[in-house]
């Protein structure tokens, strides 16, 4: 995969491009948005890595320029629920939050490129080791079977398709249940406790974390079986 990495401080560019590197990737850096378009018009990318907070013509505004398309993984210290959801209405096609690991980069690289080329069933949402099929209500974890009944299952879903982005309770009640969001209910944190129980079932570690005034967030790097 050849992958741009647009970052205007030096050491996270060259800490990005090491990293990529040595888990196969090719790598071209800019060190401005200027730079970046200049590079996209001039040879095709795989993906690009965007960090959002670029001096003059910042992450936003090269996603806007952008004449082709390329999978894009937005980096940002602004880590809000308003700011991820900002950079995704604007074009890109995932958000993560400084400090990040190299692993989940090059994981969220990986899965925004296969939905570019359309090589992910529609029906499968993974997010690590967990895995889900939507038409058949089958989850697994490590590749094993999780029992999960129909509010669990869809409550995992609503986590998956917005993992490491805070769910509120409202949006869960909402989505999973159908119906509007009663403050005093504590129907969410009880289906929640089962499911993170049988999501840990098995010694690995819980991905869940309850994010307190948010929701709740599903982490990416939480996802891996228990060494």
């Amino acid at each position: 995969m050849m992958v741009l990495i647009v970052e205007d401080d030096a050491e996270i560019a060259a800490f990005l491009a090491r990293g990529l590197g040595a888990h196969g990737h090719d790598t071209s850096i800019a060190h401005s948005g200027e730079e970046a378009l200049e590079e996209l018009g001039k040879r095709r990318f795989d993906a690009m890595v965007l960090d959002r907070m670029l001096p003059r013509l910042d992450g936003m505004e090269v996603l806007r320029r952008m004449a082709r398309e390329v999978p894009v993984l937005m980096l940002s210290a602004l880590g809000t629920i308003d700011d991820r959801i900002e950079g995704l209405d604007s074009g890109a096609d995932d958000y993560l939050v400084k400090p990040f690991d190299v692993g989940e980069v090059v994981a969220r690289l990986n899965a925004i490129v296969r939905r570019a080329h359309g090589t992910e069933r529609a029906d499968v949402l993974r997010v690590g080791d967990v895995e889900i099929v939507l038409t058949t209500f089958r989850a697994l974890r490590g590749g094993k079977a999780l029992h999960l009944n129909k509010k669990e299952f869809a409550l995992l879903a609503e986590l998956m398709r917005n993992a490491d982005r805070a769910v509120t309770r409202r949006m869960l009640i909402e989505t999973v249940w159908g119906y509007s969001f009663d403050p005093s209910t504590n129907i969410i944190e009880s289906n929640m406790s089962r499911l993170r129980a049988k999501l840990t079932a098995h010694g690995d570690p819980d991905p869940i974390e309850t994010a307190r005034g948010l929701g709740y967030i599903l982490h990416s790097a939480r996802c891996s079986a228990a060494g």
